[in-house]
């Protein structure tokens, strides 16, 4: 019996982007278009196969081992991005000042999708999930040098919100412009793991409405659980 489970969810890529001077900053460059390979993103400072341990797994390697690169890619909702926007007082929240590789609307419950499942285009280029990516303080410093007074509330309001990191599967296109449909399962449970344990917590209400990104896709992706 296989793993991975089709879903019913339709989600669509709004936004791209790389970050190209991390010794500068955490922000990302918006690109209307990007090409995945199995480094990541071209051009972006955190692609690799590998990549030095960091803070985020010294239970497991100490700080610099060299290890496999699983979060190549930030990836974020659209809907969750405007929810901290609102925690915050803002009236939008820029992906640039997040870092965000890929922003996707349409996908409930976004930063809880399971570590292992699938993001795949029209073309095949296929995404994996690695972990929910915990809220830090980088991106408070960008919010706070566009939008003084707000960056320091980002951290609380962006906790279960901020997206998850993502390694390149199956390379390909990541274009402008429509690509597909997916379909998700249905299973009422979701499990979300804390390090090498993983636990079973229950699958969260969904009290947000997706976007309707008709006037601006990107592209559509499907997920596979």
């Amino acid at each position: 019996m296989s793993c991975l489970v089709k879903s019913k969810y339709i989600g669509t890529i709004t936004w791209l982007g790389r970050v190209t001077a991390p010794q500068d900053n955490i922000r990302s460059e918006a690109l209307n278009t990007a090409e995945a390979t199995f480094n990541g993103i071209l051009g972006e400072s955190h692609s690799g196969a590998t990549r030095p341990s960091c803070v985020r797994v010294t239970i497991l390697h100490p700080k610099n081992t060299e290890i496999r690169n699983t979060r190549q890619l930030s990836i974020l909702s659209a809907e969750e991005n405007a929810e901290i926007a609102t925690s915050i007082g803002l009236e939008q929240l820029d992906p640039s000042w997040l870092g965000a590789s890929i922003v996707i609307s349409g996908l409930p419950d976004f930063t809880h999708i399971p570590p292992g499942s699938r993001l795949q285009t029209a073309a095949g280029t296929t995404l994996t999930v690695d972990l929910e990516n915990a809220p830090c303080i980088w991106p408070a410093k960008e919010i706070e040098i566009e939008r003084p007074g707000h960056g320091k509330a980002f951290k609380s309001a962006a906790k279960e919100r901020r997206g998850i990191t993502a390694w390149v599967e199956r390379p390909g296109p990541l274009p402008h412009g429509p690509l597909y449909k997916s379909d998700a399962d249905e299973d009422s449970s979701r499990l979300r793991p804390c390090c090498c344990c993983p636990f079973k917590v229950a699958k969260s209400h969904m009290t947000h409405t997706p976007h309707n990104t008709a006037d601006n896709p990107v592209g559509h992706m499907s997920i596979t659980r």
